[in-house]
């Protein structure tokens, strides 16, 4: 909710695409450092503690936005100083999150584990959207804002009914040198690296939702609701996927399913480019939504399952400025190209060019598609 009410505030202040891809560049930063460092601080601290530091930063900025929305205040400034302290929390709050997982669970429950994570992801993705938009086309941009502090206190009272869950194994010092350990791991593990080169390729030349204000009031109409429509519906379609992931648990070749899907998310991406009728885009978008799905979750337990307990934090660390940043970066790629070639174009291009990286990453590393769920090699 509060990402689609920050791309229509960006986009009434100023009418530009490019200033709403901005939001991604503020947010970009912050998640790049704190990402790689929040890494290594779980992999030192209380996992628990930690994300509920970051989460309490969390509602402290959502609080902001409602004060600053209610006062009128009118500085895309003020929104992407904001969307830069939210990003790093965030970074620090995810790999917390994510590391606990493999502590609860088994390696061979993490595949449907990482499912729910995901629908419960998507079910964010897809009520905020839909319930934003229509929030802020009856009651304005301060009642979505508010209502996002409200229930943000319910991930607050989640985290805080955790038991304590301090890290495993040789616990060393947090710092820079604990990330470049955590670097030089990934680096000599071709596996799990491919899993982060192949989402950037996807995440960042075919991201397109910094354009669906500009698409809203341009080509399809509806204003607010219509942006909701568009950002909700690739969470739509990884929900509409999870409901029939059985299938996932019994996949060996995790790794050319991670590359089928990825291609299948770029192919979808072209075509809602090219699709002029409302009906038609949300359908691609929900087909890219599905493919992202099934690719995410054998990304995250290809990286699980390979990665020691004592470097989870850090390699989650990674994942996540991989996995948050890229579609931020994504965000600016697609406002500069809009503004040169139109969104259209910049959409059907971006799509193609992540169909093109990912094809050429796997020539670079042909055994990420051998990988085998059975005999997991990172």
């Amino acid at each position: 909710m509060t990402t689609l009410a920050l791309g229509i505030q960006v986009y009434d202040l100023t009418g530009s695409s490019f200033a709403v891809g901005l939001v991604g560049a503020a947010a970009f930063f912050p998640l790049l450092i704190f990402g790689l460092y929040g890494g290594s601080f779980s992999d030192t601290h209380d996992r628990r503690k930690v994300a509920l530091a970051a989460s309490t930063g969390l509602w402290f900025c959502s609080l902001v936005l409602v004060a600053q929305s209610a006062a009128d205040v009118g500085q895309t400034g003020v929104l992407y100083l904001v969307v830069a302290a939210q990003s790093a929390c965030f970074a620090v709050n995810n790999p917390a999150r994510a590391a606990i997982l493999p502590r609860l669970l088994g390696p061979e429950m993490l595949p449907a584990a990482n499912t729910l994570s995901t629908v419960t992801w998507n079910v964010g993705f897809t009520l905020g959207p839909l319930l934003g938009g229509f929030i802020v086309y009856v009651s304005g941009l301060t009642a979505a804002y508010t209502v996002d502090a409200i229930t943000f206190m319910a991930a607050l009272y989640a985290l805080f009914r955790l038991p304590a869950i301090p890290p495993e194994g040789e616990v060393g010092k947090a710092g820079w040198a604990a990330v470049w350990e955590g670097l030089r791991f990934l680096r000599s593990r071709r596996n799990l690296l491919m899993t982060f080169l192949v989402d950037l390729a996807a995440m960042v030349l075919a991201q397109p939702r910094a354009l669906f204000p500009a698409l809203a009031a341009t080509s399809y109409g509806g204003g607010a609701r219509t942006v909701g429509y568009l950002s909700a519906a690739p969470a739509i379609g990884a929900l509409l996927a999870a409901t029939f992931s059985g299938w996932l648990g019994r996949i060996r070749l995790q790794g050319l399913l991670v590359v089928v899907m990825v291609c299948a998310y770029g192919s979808s991406i072209a075509l809602f480019g090219f699709s002029s009728l409302l009906s038609i885009g949300l359908l691609f978008l929900a087909m890219a939504g599905a493919a992202d799905m099934v690719s995410a979750v054998f990304r995250s337990t290809i990286l699980q399952v390979a990665t020691p307990d004592e470097l989870r934090g850090r390699l989650q660390g990674v994942f996540i400025v991989v996995v948050a940043g890229g579609p931020r970066l994504g965000d600016v790629v697609a406002g500069t190209a809009a503004t040169v070639l139109g969104e259209r174009i910049a959409i059907v291009s971006g799509g193609l060019a992540c169909i093109g990286a990912t094809l050429l990453l796997v020539a670079w590393h042909r055994g990420f598609v051998r990988y085998d769920a059975q005999h997991p090699i990172p």
